[in-house]
């Protein structure tokens, strides 16, 4: 094996994170597509079969929740194939009907695809490897043929660039620490002292790496425990940044390192474009109710759900992280205006601190909280309901309601 090693990057699957799956498809050398055995194509995996085309990103399909099969005797960590042989012929035959659906599905997409070790030809059919994501069964095969794939069709590709090419991908507060952002060095190297622009929601950040830091090896970077001090970092890998006044980075942008060359009012300019098309989705006139999401990926994908036909929903103003006392004094501008049907905060995915629930409380603005979008959406419909309810039945004394008359014969005759 000659390959230094794999950087996996797991995007969400949820039919909304168009853009998260975008930044991932384009970030990627090669990708991972996950097709659930037992429902087959969703909406989602039929965008992302598409972003994949339209980039010529390659792609191994992955059959997953094999071990969902009626009797499936589990093999845990096996090769797909030894786990195969130990299965009772009602097992495969499920598997087979399953499997074909599935093939008859990717089919209608224009993809032609094989079960990896029946492919005729790699070029012209797309390898698809039966997985259990829970028990193992598969994986050696999925990584094993990612590697044969980047060493044997994708070494012209995979050369190191000296340019710098950096992904924001999470902003997190440590304790010790202060905010720091987790990035994916895709190309060239960051150093600890390089003067580094972030995308920041109220403008540019300009700072200086004070310090860089990996997870231990094998594990991942969410998971808590002691990390790896680096002077210096080459692509590619996922490191964590430490650096003053982060505390507004946006997740999912762009980050630059200023070179002895390059025009840092250009950079400046540059890392901000990733914000242009949010603020173009807030409503000019002010009446709305704010957004808040965990990440410049997730807000896009809130503000396009919100955006739909089916929804329509006016949003007036936005944020990245955790809901603070500040965002209950935003969204209570509504209430000043008389729009109280708009104090409204939407968290998605996102914390809410004890001291703004305690003012939303005190200043009549209703928080909605959620991880999933259409739930959002749920509880939004459900208070727009109740108002409009409510201002019905405060309307009902002086309302003029309509009747239906008849015009019968005169009197008298």
């Amino acid at each position: 094996m000659k390959l230094p090693g794999l950087l996996v990057i797991d995007t969400p699957g949820h039919e909304s994170f168009t853009n998260l799956r975008a930044r991932g498809s384009g970030l990627c050398d090669v990708a991972v597509l996950i097709v659930d055995l037992m429902h087959g194509l969703e909406q989602q995996t039929i965008e992302s079969i598409n972003m994949l085309k339209m980039r010529k990103t390659p792609f191994i399909i992955a059959v997953n929740k094999c071990d969902r099969l009626y009797n499936w005797k589990s093999v845990p960590d096996s090769p797909i194939r030894d786990a195969f042989k130990r299965q009772k012929e009602h097992v495969m035959k499920e598997f087979e009907d399953r499997s074909s659906q599935v093939f008859l599905q990717l089919n209608e997409q224009g993809l032609n695809v094989s079960l990896y070790w029946k492919n005729p030809d790699p070029r012209k059919f797309v390898n698809v490897v039966p997985t259990s994501a829970i028990t193992g069964e598969g994986i050696p095969d999925l990584l094993q043929l990612m590697v044969k794939l980047t060493q044997s069709m994708m070494q012209d590709r995979l050369t190191l660039l000296n340019e710098t090419q950096c992904t924001v991908l999470e902003v997190k507060t440590m304790e010790g620490l202060g905010t720091t952002v987790d990035v994916v060095l895709v190309n060239g190297t960051l150093r600890e002292g390089d003067r580094i622009v972030v995308c920041g929601l109220g403008g540019p950040i300009v700072t200086r790496v004070k310090s860089l830091k990996t997870p231990q090896v094998m594990k991942e970077m969410r998971v808590k425990g002691a990390l790896v001090e680096h002077k210096e970092v080459k692509a590619a890998i996922g490191v964590k940044i430490v650096a003053p006044n982060l505390e507004s980075a946006v997740a999912g942008t762009s980050l630059f390192v200023v070179g002895p060359e390059d025009d840092e009012e250009e950079l400046k300019e540059t890392v901000m474009e990733d914000m242009a098309d949010i603020f173009s989705k807030v409503d000019k006139s002010g009446e709305g109710v704010c957004v808040q999401a965990s990440t410049l990926g997730s807000l896009e994908a809130l503000l396009s759900f919100l955006d739909s036909d089916d929804v329509k929903i006016a949003v007036s103003g936005i944020n990245i992280g955790p809901v603070h006392k500040r965002d209950v004094l935003r969204a209570n501008v509504m209430n000043e205006k008389g729009y109280k049907k708009f104090a409204v905060i939407l968290a998605f995915d996102v914390p809410v601190s004890r001291e703004a629930r305690d003012m939303a409380a005190e200043y009549n603005v209703k928080i909605f909280t959620a991880d999933i979008i259409y739930h959002l959406f749920d509880q939004f419909t459900a208070y727009m309901k109740q108002i409009k309810s409510q201002e019905q039945e405060a309307a009902r004394l002086d309302a003029v309601f309509p009747c239906i008359l008849q015009v019968r014969n005169s009197w008298g005759r």
